[in-house]
């Protein structure tokens, strides 16, 4: 089956791509020579995720999922959310937007913080969400090299690394991305036989 992911993102493609089964062909927004971007003007992860994947079901009449990811700390109120590929900026790096948030947390006590992903999946006779969520807690400074995004500073419950510290099968295992994805698969695999 195959199956666009709405992402320019090839961190994300190459996480996803090692968690789906090889009966699925995964077809990105380069594939299909999408340059520009889709607009992510929701408030909301779900409205977000939904937005992008309708993007694609209407401009090539494919099958798409989309996501939608936010880092939630709980002393920022809960920011950056749906802001936190932008949170330095519009014109911003992932090392921006982590000094930010690390200079937001001075002073506070309670790092707990939790990644949630959103994955919209438009099929043409259904739209679905799948969610999925990790705890854990901002690091004081950042730990390792892997990854992107805000993984060299979280923390997920249970664990001393950061996500930046663990291989990609060892993030896939536990992160919001993956737990997100694994539902998505479920479903896909359901619909497929």
């Amino acid at each position: 089956m195959k199956l666009v992911f709405a992402t320019a993102n090839a961190n994300k493609a190459a996480e996803i791509a090692r968690l789906l089964p090889n009966t699925f062909e995964i077809v990105t927004l380069k594939d299909l020579e999408v340059n520009e971007d889709i607009p992510e003007t929701a408030e909301t992860l779900e409205g977000n995720a939904h937005l992008k994947a309708q993007y694609v079901t209407e401009k090539f009449g494919l099958p798409c999922f989309a996501d939608d990811t936010g880092l939630e700390i709980t002393s920022l109120e809960h920011r950056p959310g749906v802001r936190s590929a932008r949170y330095a900026g519009e014109h911003r790096s992932d090392e921006d937007n982590m000094k930010k948030v690390l200079s937001e947390l001075e002073g506070h006590s309670d790092r707990s913080a939790r990644f949630r992903t959103v994955v919209a999946l438009h099929l043409p006779n259904e739209k679905l969400e799948f969610e999925g969520i990790v705890d854990g807690e901002i690091l004081h400074e950042k730990q390792g090299v892997e990854g992107f995004g805000y993984d060299p500073i979280f923390s997920p419950e249970g664990e001393q690394r950061s996500f930046a510290e663990m291989s990609m099968d060892e993030k896939n295992a536990i992160s919001h991305r993956g737990r997100a994805v694994k539902k998505l698969v479920d479903h896909l695999k359901k619909i497929s036989c």
